[in-house]
């Protein structure tokens, strides 16, 4: 895993020079950072993959601190983590959560190893950071302290409401801090509206950098994929039980089918995800690339071929139909991150995985206003909702499939 982090860190420098992502580092720390920002238009390429390299370094480097293994749920974190430090995660924004995180476990009087998860994922809150410290025109010290001080306290909230939050889609949103920075977040926003702050709508992309990634994410994944194979004693032997997990809250693939293939089953993932996006002739840039990540992630925690194809699907028919081209960025990043809701595919069928991604596709656009660009995770926050309204009826259907135990 610090191999991908470091090669991110190198691939920095193939992009731009040292000075050039100097510069760009510095734009993005003082960027108000709500979505969509792309940290490739705010400050350049390499800075952003700098952001990302050092931001998942951050991320194994307090795993490992902490006694943690690099389990399917740390890998997720860790890729998701460096998908979002493309585009609103930064080395200034993410530590007033941690921070937040851990003095809950300082007053819970328990390890902070316990609390590594919603640490690292409620990172997803870091706009709530940066637009408070330098989106609002308040003076700088002042912004800043209470940029940090609400960021530490939105960190001491996530834990507990996480673990109440995964009751109400019973593990069927994978991104389930999502939903809990969301709600978060949207409370956040009501306080801020009441005394007459507003976010701006913000869609920063970058375009017409297709061909470079294609090349460079075909390299990434390739070495991924090699890396797997020979992890898994040079053989691609039991990925077909990968296929049989459904997937739902919590399946950690490298506990029950091994790091190798794990690792195969990401770049496998992050294959197929790329040539969506570029099939339905959608742009490669941070947001996008970010979806990519988060999937390659959870390549490792829950997502695999067979439950992520489905919401795709989905949000491909959805989007023929509805008001949103396919290849706008928000339908390529309800399509990336749907597959948030991949366990409802892998527990109820194909069928109702399409169905879920119709679905997901109509809220995700309508729920950024609540916490106003505050969370990163909204599809989090739309799957949430979309998994409480449909497993009930699907279960009520008896339409639950079931799922392997090992």
């Amino acid at each position: 895993m610090t191999g991908f982090a470091v090669l991110l860190l190198i691939s920095s420098l193939f992009f731009n020079s040292p000075s050039e992502i100097i510069r760009g580092m510095g734009s993005i720390m003082v960027a108000p950072s709500i979505l969509v920002t792309d940290y490739m238009v705010v400050g350049n390429i390499g800075a952003s993959f700098f952001n990302a390299g050092i931001l998942m370094l951050i991320s194994i480097y307090l795993a490992h601190k902490n006694g943690v293994n690099m389990n399917g749920p740390v890998m997720a974190a860790a890729f998701t983590v460096a998908g979002f430090a493309l585009f609103g995660k930064n080395i200034f924004n993410i530590w007033p959560v941690i921070i937040g995180v851990y003095f809950r476990s300082l007053y819970q009087k328990e390890k902070f190893s316990k609390f590594i998860l919603p640490a690292l994922f409620g990172t997803a809150l870091g706009p709530l950071i940066s637009q408070v410290s330098f989106g609002y025109g308040i003076d700088q010290a002042p912004a800043l302290i209470a940029g940090c001080a609400i960021g530490i306290l939105a960190g001491f909230m996530l834990p507990p409401l996480a673990n109440h939050f995964v009751k109400f889609h019973q593990g069927f949103n994978l991104y389930n801090i999502g939903f809990t920075c969301g709600i978060t977040g949207m409370v956040f926003m009501a306080l801020f509206r009441s005394f007459d702050f507003e976010n701006p709508s913000t869609l920063i992309v970058a375009e017409g950098f297709n061909r470079s990634f294609t090349i460079y994410f075909s390299v990434f994944f390739g070495i991924m994929l090699i890396t797997g194979f020979f992890c898994n004693n040079r053989s691609l032997k039991g990925y077909s039980w990968v296929l049989k997990h459904s997937g739902r809250l919590v399946s950690d693939f490298v506990s029950l089918n091994g790091f190798g293939l794990s690792l195969v089953n990401m770049a496998l993932l992050g294959y197929v995800s790329m040539a969506y996006v570029l099939a339905v002739g959608g742009e490669l840039n941070g947001p996008i690339i970010g979806g990519i990540f988060t999937i390659v992630g959870f390549g490792a925690f829950g997502k695999h071929l067979k439950n992520v194809w489905p919401l795709f699907a989905g949000v491909y028919l959805a989007s023929m139909f509805q008001i949103w081209d396919v290849n706008s960025t928000g339908a390529l990043l309800a399509a990336l991150f749907g597959t948030t809701l991949a366990p409802i595919a892998g527990a109820y069928g194909w069928s109702f995985g399409i169905l879920a991604g119709i679905v997901h596709m109509s809220m995700v656009m309508n729920v950024g206003f609540l916490h106003g660009g505050m969370n990163l995770y909204n599809n989090g926050f739309s799957g949430g909702f979309v998994a409480a309204v449909l497993t009930p009826l699907f279960d009520s259907l008896k339409l639950f499939k079931g799922d392997v135990e090992s």
